[in-house]
């Protein structure tokens, strides 16, 4: 049963130190030499532990910086000791393997290492002595040198030299590896021999050649009475070839056999009953058998209204599938993925890779993903299927499958697509009460994994729509910087796909609402306000005001909210000009009216930048807006919280004729007293401060007014959200003093007295108190 544990000390210790190593474990010597303190001795557990998490980390921890010369660490074995160290992707180098040379290895797993040189065998053969379990899969330039050039030579010119200059290796062999018993050469070159390659170890008991050419099957048998597993996956099979796998399962002693002949590709060889037959029979001991994507010439299994009757059951007696009636036990593992044979009812066997259902289709993603990515795929596409049509029953298995299939294959576009596909549907709302904050996140890491590699439209769609499923900022502040920069740069081309342009400015929009200033400014220096505003420039050109262009006004609404150094970019970048061809072409498009007077009112707030608004056309403008009832009273509130601001810095600040101070804060008096006090508001304060200190003064009543206006509305129609907020701000002592004012305006101080009041009702109320 899947489990969703914590991650453990050890794990959390170790990625601690190998984030801070120059805090931890090392310092910097002569040339800036990454060396281990003196004083340090690590063991085996906790120096396999460091290699593994590292390679982990440099490929799935974007924010993680790869440290030049880590495996130098280890290249002592009196101070570091490993044994087991895994190993995967480019990012490994003949020179990384080399400086763990003297290192007593027992097991070395290489999984598409293709940087690493023939160089790379020369130190494997430092590891003869005590190597017991290896795997070269996918390595495949590891089996040749490069044609003319020695082999110990310098890693740059290595690389630079052209493919087809490329030589296989034939001095090698696994000469002296005679503990070898756990090989893995998938993927080998078929110039390389592999009976000749493999014909010095003694003692194998598990060897995968899969996509091996064997000419000739043979020499197998050189292993027969010690083999258990045999992976011959994509391999050419022949009657050859079987009969020695068939020969080998007679010869065993009493040894439990995992045989794979599966396959992806199309072949000549057609599986029958009669072969699978022999296969069953002759592999007495056969525990596990891998025959997906075979195509069976003959029917093999029962009539339908037989295997139709009883409950589904895996004793081989009861297979319908007739050459497993000859089993004497239920086969651990059975992989009947792409046949046709895992739709029948009784299959013997307690653990089925298929696409039947979704327990089967669940086995194939966890059996097929590390090394069978082209199958892995079509499995996670069907549980796409399932999860969006059906439902998911193994949700946290799901979930933790396409996470694991998703790191693994951080390069590979078709899992990258059809992962996020699938993610999008097992973190929707049916599913969300089951996920835990850990597995959220990872899921969260890995999206942002794939919209980092692929800037393919699939993939960067689907991990958008997947992000929407999340609470925005809350649980994607942990990666806040990450995502913002992703997300901004999906939307640096002008010409961008129309659905990913919407979703990515409805998120950015999300993100920078309700949360810390200092992320609102660290965003707008990663250049959040200039795309901004070259998206809405480019719906302009198009004359179009669609979701992208308010969903831009909005976000810049929210990104300058208190913060003055996002205010001055958006003037310095021709904002306002933006704000005036946007009103003249859109004339009645109330909700783009409201967010635009919206962010100039967070402009309005900066003193400093005020004297930019105070212009004769602006000025115009923002008095004409007071007339205004679209969206309700939102546009007419708004034009009037820029003007009482500006008019808030007196008339010596007024440097112009037309329009007249006066004659504007009569109109502002108008339209607040036109206001209905019970409006509902589409508005969200997070503090009062701005309004607040318009309160104290007797240089603007309007401005008083209208601050005075503001809160008696929020205070009204709600009182939960806004009493705590303005008592908590101090905002009772300023409205004492605007009742002591001479130059507020009755009705001024009739307001703030009924706010006074909602204020001290509910204190008083412990219903509303503990809400």
């Amino acid at each position: 049963m899947s489990r969703d544990n914590p991650d453990s000390l050890m794990a959390l210790t170790t990625a601690f130190c190998l984030k801070n190593l120059r805090r931890t474990l090392c310092y910097l010597g002569e040339r800036n030499k990454l060396c281990l303190r003196a004083d340090v001795f690590l063991p085996s557990e906790i120096c396999d532990k460091l290699v593994n998490t590292y390679t982990e980390l440099v490929h799935m921890d974007s924010n993680f910086e790869p440290q030049d010369g880590f495996f130098q660490l280890f290249s002592d074995p009196h101070s570091t000791r490993l044994t087991r160290v895994q190993l995967r992707e480019d990012f490994v180098r003949d020179r990384d393997l080399e400086a763990i040379g003297k290192q007593d290895l027992i097991e070395l797993h290489l999984t598409y290492c293709k940087n690493l040189s023939a160089h790379s065998l020369r130190t494997l053969t430092r590891f003869r002595q005590t190597l017991v379990s290896l795997s070269l899969f996918g390595c495949s330039r590891i089996f040749y040198r490069k044609g003319g050039a020695p082999l110990v030579c310098d890693e740059e010119e290595e690389e630079e030299r052209p493919a087809s200059r490329q030589a296989p290796d034939t001095d090698f062999s696994f000469q002296g590896f005679n503990r070898l018993r756990l090989l893995n050469l998938g993927g080998l070159p078929e110039e390389v021999d592999a009976e000749a390659l493999l014909k010095p170890l003694p003692v194998l008991t598990s060897l995968d050649l899969s996509g091996v050419p064997l000419p000739k099957a043979a020499f197998l048998a050189h292993w027969k009475e010690r083999l258990a597993s045999l992976v011959l996956y994509n391999v050419d099979l022949s009657e050859e070839l079987i009969n020695t796998v068939v020969e080998l399962g007679h010869l065993s002693c009493a040894v439990d056999l995992h045989l794979d002949i599966s396959r992806e590709r199309n072949s000549k060889f057609k599986m029958t009953r009669k072969i699978l037959t022999a296969i069953v029979q002759g592999l007495v001991n056969l525990v596990s058998l891998d025959i997906s994507g075979h195509i069976m010439l003959d029917n093999c299994t029962v009539p339908h209204f037989e295997e139709a009757m009883g409950r589904p059951s895996i004793e081989p007696c009861k297979s319908s599938i007739y050459p497993f009636q000859e089993l004497k036990r239920p086969l651990q593992f059975l992989g009947l993925y792409n046949t046709t044979l895992c739709n029948v009812t009784h299959i013997p066997a307690y653990k089925v890779t298929g696409s039947k259902n979704e327990d089967q289709v669940l086995n194939a993603i966890e059996v097929y993903t590390e090394f069978r990515p082209e199958l892995a795929h079509r499995a996670i596409n069907q549980l796409f299927d399932i999860a969006r049509i059906q439902h998911c029953s193994q949700l946290l298995r799901a979930l933790q499958l396409v996470i694991a299939a998703l790191k693994c294959h951080k390069y590979d576009k078709s899992i990258q697509v059809t992962g996020s596909a699938a993610l999008f549907y097992l973190t929707n709302t049916e599913y969300r009460s089951d996920q835990s904050v850990r597995l959220r996140r990872q899921v969260i890491q890995v999206v942002l994994n794939g919209m980092e590699q692929y800037q393919e439209v699939t993939v960067q769609r689907n991990c958008c729509l997947t992000l929407c499923n999340f609470s925005i900022p809350e649980e994607l502040e942990f990666q806040y910087g990450r995502v913002n920069l992703l997300l901004l740069k999906i939307l640096e081309p002008v010409r961008q796909d129309e659905s990913i342009q919407r979703i990515a400015v409805h998120l950015c929009n999300a993100l920078v609402c309700q949360v810390d200033n200092h992320h609102k400014e660290a965003v707008g220096k990663m250049g959040f306000v200039k795309t901004m505003l070259n998206l809405i420039q480019k719906k302009l050109q198009d004359r179009m005001c669609d979701q992208v262009m308010e969903f831009s006004w909005s976000a810049l609404w929210n990104i300058t909210d208190e913060t003055p150094d996002n205010c001055q970019m958006f003037l310095n970048c021709k904002g306002m000009s933006l704000f005036l061809d946007c009103l003249k072409e859109f004339p009645d498009k109330q909700e783009l009216h409201r967010n635009m007077l919206g962010l100039l009112g967070n402009v309005a707030e900066v003193r400093a930048l005020r004297p930019q608004l105070l212009t004769p056309q602006f000025i115009s403008v923002f008095s004409n807006l007071l007339d205004s009832k679209a969206d309700g009273i939102e546009v007419s509130y708004n034009a009037c919280g820029v003007l009482s601001h500006i008019v808030f810095d007196g008339p010596e600040a007024w440097a112009m004729e037309e329009p007249l101070r006066d004659t504007v804060m009569d109109k502002m008096m108008e339209a607040i007293q036109s206001w209905d006090v019970t409006s509902r508001r589409n508005i969200n304060y997070r503090s009062f401060e701005p309004i607040l200190r318009l309160l104290p003064q007797s240089i603007a009543p309007v401005s008083q007014h209208w601050a005075t206006w503001a809160l008696f509305n929020l205070v009204s129609v709600y009182p939960s959200k806004y009493c705590p907020l303005l008592i908590k701000e101090g905002g009772i002592v300023l409205l004492e003093k605007v009742l002591e004012l001479q130059t507020s305006h009755e009705e001024t101080k009739d307001m703030a007295r009924k706010v006074m009041e909602q204020c001290e009702n509910f204190k008083g109320d412990p219903m509303e108190t503990t809400r």
